[in-house]
Formats: C-alpha cells, sequence, structure tokens
C-alpha cells in the first residue's frame, strides 16, 4: 500500500509541488499515489524521501492478501 497522500499531509505538501520539485508529471504521481502501478524506480523513490525528509517505509506498506 502507498501512504504517499499521509507523507504530503503531515508536510503540508502539495501534489504537484512535489511533481516540480522531483521532476515528474502530476499524472504519473498520482498514479503512485493510488497504487496502480506495478513498481517505482529507486531514483524516484529516493527523490520523494529526499523532498519530503522521510523514509521509504514512510511511504510504503505492507498487508498480506491486499
Amino acid at each position: 500500500m502507498v501512504n504517499l497522500d499521509i507523507m504530503l499531509a503531515r508536510r503540508k505538501v502539495k501534489s504537484k509541488d512535489l511533481a516540480e520539485g522531483i521532476g515528474i508529471t502530476e499524472a504519473n504521481l498520482s498514479l503512485l499515489k493510488s497504487g496502480k502501478v506495478k513498481g517505482v524506480r529507486f531514483a524516484t523513490l529516493e527523490a520523494i524521501c529526499r523532498y519530503l525528509d522521510c523514509q521509504p517505509a514512510d511511504l510504503l506498506g505492507y498487508k498480506p492478501g491486499v
């Protein structure tokens, strides 16, 4: 599960600002937030974590069967 919305709210960052800050489109960020992507590049994950000052575990979770 992707907890990007939660981290954005905690950091008071808009999706648009994050997308611009890490160099991806808002559409791709939206797909990532919704969990509709099958993978994410480590470089993208690193950029998000750097921008939001967080760890990958703050953004991604695992629930068996989901």
